[in-house]
């Protein structure tokens, strides 16, 4: 593909409007929640395997719309969540792991993803998802983020013990970070969307753990199974919001926090 075809093709993924950044926030938190409550009513090599179709049938379905179709994309968004929390859960419970050791081999992974997203494509930015080839790397970037910020979570939670109240307090600091930096310091756009992108995994898995996890281990008791429903009825009405906004209402012209661009 050329690259005026490639200029004038559609994108297939979202532009970061505040709509995105909530939705997925939500989904994040839905991915801890159901994978937190599918390995409590079924066996967890059931969960996981069952967590892997869903989540390779769901993009199945994203890479073969070619355009940007909301529910589809999101639901590919969820699944992601779910199988990725269960994958970087497996690492460390069924392997051992330490939630340190795989904070960084997620790290790296991701960093691996970029390089050569970065080199084959020559930018990493969302508003370059124009091709098969690039939507198949902005995916591994997604799986890998989720997986990082999954381990990083947990790190900070459970691994250094702050616990779950503490910790999004920590992320919701953190992800101000990038957000200021773009907004009043002009920096990277790319590098600070991808970062407030990993920010939003442990942040959201914190909030569902605290709501979710029993009193005994230091969540409210809500039980995940409920946490994970509200997530998703949280996402539908998002995602049908920006849907009937995509023309200029409040959610698309609203406060951009962090929006990528070109590098």
């Amino acid at each position: 593909m050329t690259g005026h075809d490639d200029a004038r093709t559609a994108s297939r993924v979202p532009d970061p409007t505040a709509g995105f950044w909530l939705a997925k926030a939500a989904s994040t938190a839905f991915g801890e929640a159901a994978s937190d409550f599918s390995i409590h009513v079924m066996p967890p090599v059931l969960a996981v395997l069952l967590g892997f179709v869903l989540f390779s049938g769901a993009l199945t379905w994203q890479l073969t719309r070619r355009r940007h179709v909301p529910g589809v994309y999101w639901l590919t968004v969820a699944m992601v969540g779910v199988f990725g929390t269960m994958a970087a859960d497996v690492v460390h419970v069924v392997i051992g792991l330490p939630y340190a050791v795989t904070t960084v081999v997620y790290a790296l992974a991701l960093g691996v993803v970029f390089l050569l997203w970065s080199r084959i494509e020559g930018s990493v930015s969302v508003h370059e998802v124009r091709t098969t080839r690039r939507e198949l790397f902005y995916w591994a970037a997604v799986v890998a983020t989720f997986a990082l910020g999954t381990a990083a979570g947990d790190l900070a939670a459970v691994g250094l013990g702050l616990g779950y109240v503490p910790s999004i307090v920590l992320f919701a600091v953190l992800i101000l970070v990038p957000a200021l930096g773009f907004r009043f310091l002009r920096w990277n756009g790319t590098l600070s969307f991808w970062a407030a992108y990993v920010l939003t995994r442990p942040l959201g898995a914190s909030i569902a753990d605290a709501l979710g996890k029993p009193t005994t281990e230091g969540g409210v008791g809500v039980g995940s199974g409920w946490v994970a429903l509200g997530c998703a009825i949280l996402m539908v009405i998002v995602v049908a919001t920006m849907r009937r906004s995509r023309n200029g209402s409040d959610l698309e012209t609203g406060a951009r926090t962090v929006q990528s661009r070109p590098v």
